[in-house]
């Protein structure tokens, strides 16, 4: 899969600082366009994922660019993803972990405002007891790794490379 490589390498440069945003956004693009040609294709093949991202945008937040990057690049890394798009309510995740039981769950927020969001969604898979069955990060402009250990999920990605990398290790059991 040599999109797949590339995209690894675009990542390990975006990390160490030889890339910007604009090369990651332009590299994810590529990505995207490639996959929409190759997609029909592949759904033929019998492919093993490594896991299941549920995915989406808390409620109240329609920015979606660093979550479509981290799709990108955990759908190449082999993981499934569902993406339940933006403004997503707390409900919605649930009912949806509860159908697909995801491995992971993956919450991203860009706005401050929707911080408490998090804690809502968290806060619900509580009561729902389905909190304790997968791992929760979350990512965007407004989280904090200090913020991840105040709202009780598993880890925080401060870009989409830490995003998967932080997948990677739950596949393999290391986090």
């Amino acid at each position: 899969m040599g999109l797949r490589v590339g995209l690894q390498e675009v990542g390990a440069k975006y990390e160490k600082g030889e890339y910007f945003l604009s090369e990651l956004l332009f590299a994810a693009s590529t990505i995207d366009q490639a996959m929409q040609v190759l997609r029909p294709k592949l759904s033929t093949l019998t492919l093993s994922k490594k896991a299941t991202i549920l995915l989406g945008t808390v409620r109240g937040d329609i920015h979606d660019i660093g979550k479509n990057i981290f799709k990108l690049m955990a759908e190449s890394a082999g993981f499934h993803v569902e993406d339940l798009g933006v403004d997503v309510e707390p409900e919605r995740f649930e009912k949806e972990a509860t159908r697909l039981k995801p491995d992971i769950l993956g919450l991203s927020c860009l706005l401050t405002t929707g911080l408490h969001e998090i804690n809502t969604v968290v806060d619900t898979f509580v009561k729902a007891k389905i909190r304790n069955d997968l791992r929760i990060l979350i990512g965007g402009n407004a989280v904090t790794k200090q913020f991840a250990l105040e709202a009780g999920v598993d880890a925080a990605a401060l870009d989409a490379v830490q995003g998967v990398n932080f997948c990677k290790r739950v596949v393999n059991h290391e986090s």
